[in-house]
């Protein structure tokens, strides 16, 4: 039996999940990101500084567990919104016996992938 960690390309790796998993702010993050939020609204939201939440985010998105979901305009900057993708996630062996991590993404999530605002 192999313990190696599975990835293709539509499969997370693993160890970025369990990684991602395992921090309490990333957990938090999650938590709160039920619909689109900029870095600065998901800091407000978990009283976080702004460095931490672009470095969870980061390891977020390096797992598949949130994604850029469009962004909101103002004047000529247009700022990146980010929501949790993901209803249910499940580990286990696939047939050659290796660890696999498969995410099941959020149905909702195209809804707001094209979501702009201009003020």
């Amino acid at each position: 039996m192999s313990l190696e960690f599975s990835s293709s390309d539509d499969t997370p790796d693993l160890e970025c999940v369990i990684d991602a998993l395992d921090d309490g702010d990333c957990r938090e993050i999650i938590a709160v990101l039920e619909e689109p939020m900029t870095v600065h609204e998901v800091a407000e939201a978990t009283d976080r500084p702004l460095s931490t939440i672009y470095r969870k985010l980061d390891a977020l998105s390096e797992a598949g567990l949130v994604e850029e979901a469009g962004g909101v305009r103002r004047g000529r900057h247009q700022k990146t919104r980010y929501v949790a993708n993901l209803e249910r996630i499940s580990i286990g062996f696939d047939d050659d016996n290796e660890l696999r991590v498969d995410v099941d993404h959020s149905s909702d999530l195209p809804l707001w992938s094209d979501v702009t605002q201009e003020f």
